[in-house]
């Protein structure tokens, strides 16, 4: 008797620890080029000590600051499910999804509202059926910033780019926007372009002034601040189209509400932060440049018929 009652509180013992493993959530790598400081950084931790508080069956981890890779490495990673969620430009998927890059396009939105009503709105839906082919999901879009260009000297026109190598996002569009410069293209990860910067390998690059900071490019010699607002940027939040799908209806509402809540943040401080970004910099040394409109006038044909849905998009203003 004895020996059977051991027994059967062995066989307990292993069914309860069984049950307690199956119960365990699931763990989930979310990783970002991003640095610690940056406020998508702020926003992806955000997002996820909400889905961590109230998800039954996963787990969030972040990894910013290309700890889990480049961008590319991100973006292959998220459809082999090598990483579940990452925090990406949509151009970066343009070798799988020609589309996803359009809506980076030089001078493509009015505004930002126009960009988030669209990417978060029925666009996004259109994208998230061309995604489903590659098993990825797109979770949310939020405004990553207006990009500006920066650079080693003085620019006012479009001649004054003639010949300059600027860093661009390994994206084919982001090369077309620079040839129309007559410039040269130089496709390189976030991570190399400070010492590129610091080291004249490139002469310039063009980001968001919020990344520009983060990343304390102003301590190179790329010290001109050119304001050409040539891209309201978007950045997207990517899901593993299988690891969304394994989720239960409860989970998967959870990380859309924490998204959402994570957007609506980041927006207003995105904002805030641009606006005053300018007059910081000038006080770290950078200069300030209002450019002329040719640069402007040089890009948007050049861009503009490669934009299958270009005027789709614009009807999303209205």
């Amino acid at each position: 008797m004895k020996k059977f009652l051991a027994l059967a509180l062995a066989l307990c013992m292993v069914l309860a620890f069984a049950a307690t493993a199956s119960a365990a959530p699931k763990e989930l790598k979310w990783g970002s080029v991003h640095t610690e400081d940056h406020l998508a950084t702020q926003m992806m931790m955000m997002a996820i000590d909400e889905i961590n508080a109230n998800a039954e069956g996963i787990h969030v981890t972040g990894f910013p600051n290309s700890v889990l890779g480049g961008s590319q490495d991100l973006v292959e990673g998220v459809q082999e499910g090598i990483v579940d969620i990452i925090t990406e430009g949509p151009a970066q998927f343009a070798a799988w999804i020609p589309k996803a890059a359009q809506v980076e396009a030089p001078y493509l939105w009015k505004d930002v509202d126009h960009m988030l009503k669209a990417l978060n709105g029925e666009y996004k839906d259109k994208l998230n059926e061309l995604f489903d082919t590659i098993a990825v999901k797109i979770l949310g879009t939020f405004n990553n910033g207006t990009r500006q260009l920066t650079v080693n000297k003085e620019v006012h026109t479009l001649d004054d780019l003639k010949g300059m190598k600027i860093r661009v996002p390994q994206a084919d569009l982001y090369v077309k926007m620079i040839e129309s410069w007559n410039a040269a293209a130089t496709p390189m990860a976030l991570n190399e372009l400070y010492l590129a910067l610091q080291t004249g390998t490139v002469d310039g690059q063009e980001n968001p002034l919020t990344t520009y900071e983060a990343q304390k490019f102003y301590e190179t010699n790329a010290k001109y601040i050119i304001l050409t607002n040539h891209i309201i940027c978007p950045n997207m939040m990517f899901m593993n189209g299988d690891v969304w799908n394994s989720l239960s209806d409860h989970d998967k509402e959870v990380v859309s509400t924490a998204i959402a809540n994570a957007i609506e943040w980041q927006g207003q401080q995105q904002l805030e932060a641009e606006a005053k970004l300018a007059d910081e910099l000038t006080e770290k040394g950078c200069t300030v440049i209002t450019p002329d409109d040719t640069i402007k006038e040089a890009t948007v044909p050049f861009i503009q018929p490669a934009i299958e849905d270009w005027d789709l998009l614009q009807t999303y203003a209205e």
